[in-house]
C-alpha cells in the first residue's frame, strides 16, 4: 500500500511539472519584446505603412522569421515602397527597414535581416512535439483593426497532418515547390484558433517554452470574411526545422 502511494505521489510531481513546466504570464512577459509585426511602408500613401502580418527575432537578434506569403508581393520601388518590421508594443513603436530577404517558399518561410539588434527566441530541435501537447502562440491576430497589441492563444497539438502550400502564382512553380506539391510534408494541425494578422506567429511548446513552429493558416469554413465572426478554431503551423534550415544557410551565404 505504501509503495503503491508513492508511486501515485510520484506521478503527480510528473505531470503537475509537465503541466506547469511554463508559467504563462511570465512567458508572455519574457517573449514580447521578440514579437514583431511586419508591414509594407509607402511614404505617398495613407496609413504609410500596411500592417501584412506576424514575425519573431531568431538568430543573431538581426534575423525575423514570417511566412513567405506575408512578403510574397514585390514591393513597388517606383512608389518607393519597401518592407519593414515593426518592434515595440501600441504607440511606442520603432520601425526596422528590411535590408535583405531569404526565402523557403515551398515551406512558406521568409526570413527578413535588419539593421538593430533585438532579443532572439530559442528553437526547439528534435523531433515533433507530441500529438496533445499544450501550445501557446502570440502574434497580431487582426493588426489593422486591433493595432500593435500581441495577443496570446493556447491549445493543443490536435495532429502532425501532411500539408500542400500553393504557389501564390504560376512563376513561383520553382522546382523545390514542384516536389513539394507531389510530395507533401508533415505540419501541426492546432485545436486552437487563429486570424488574420497571426500569420508568422511563433508557436511555442509550454514545456519548455521554445519556438517549435510557425502558424502559416487557417482552416476557413466557408468565406474569408466569415472567419472573424465564425473561426473554425483550426490552425496550421510549419515545424520550425525548416526555419533552422533556412538560417544555417542564410548564415552561411
Amino acid at each position: 500500500m505504501r509503495l503503491f502511494s508513492y508511486a501515485l505521489t510520484l506521478y503527480a510531481l510528473v505531470v503537475g511539472h509537465s503541466v506547469m513546466a511554463v508559467n504563462l504570464p511570465e512567458h508572455i512577459k519574457n517573449i514580447k519584446p521578440s514579437i514583431v509585426a511586419i508591414g509594407l511602408m509607402n511614404p505617398t500613401a495613407s496609413p504609410r505603412i500596411q500592417l501584412l502580418g506576424t514575425g519573431f527575432v531568431v538568430g543573431n537578434g538581426k534575423q525575423v522569421a514570417t511566412n513567405f506569403h506575408v512578403v510574397a508581393k514585390r514591393a513597388d520601388t517606383t512608389k518607393l515602397e519597401q518592407y519593414v518590421v515593426l518592434s515595440g508594443q501600441g504607440e511606442k513603436i520603432e520601425v526596422h527597414p528590411v535590408l535583405q530577404t531569404s526565402e523557403d517558399i515551398a515551406h512558406d518561410i521568409a526570413l527578413l535581416s535588419i539593421e538593430k539588434a533585438l532579443p532572439a527566441l530559442r528553437l526547439a530541435q528534435g523531433a515533433m512535439l507530441a500529438e496533445g501537447s499544450t501550445i501557446s502562440f502570440t502574434g497580431y491576430p487582426i493588426t489593422s483593426i486591433l493595432g500593435l497589441y500581441p495577443a496570446t492563444h493556447q491549445g493543443i497539438i490536435a495532429a502532425h497532418t501532411p500539408v500542400v502550400i500553393p504557389a501564390q502564382n504560376s512563376k513561383e512553380l520553382q522546382t523545390r515547390t514542384i516536389r513539394a506539391l507531389k510530395e507533401p510534408y508533415l505540419v501541426y494541425q492546432l485545436d486552437a484558433t487563429a486570424y488574420p494578422g497571426n500569420s508568422g506567429s511563433p508557436l511555442f511548446s509550454l514545456d519548455d517554452g521554445k519556438v517549435i513552429a510557425i502558424i502559416n493558416r487557417v482552416h476557413v469554413k466557408s468565406t474569408k470574411e466569415a472567419v472573424l465572426s465564425n473561426p473554425s478554431g483550426i490552425t496550421y503551423a510549419i515545424p520550425v526545422n525548416y526555419l533552422q534550415i533556412l538560417l544555417e544557410s542564410s548564415n552561411k551565404s
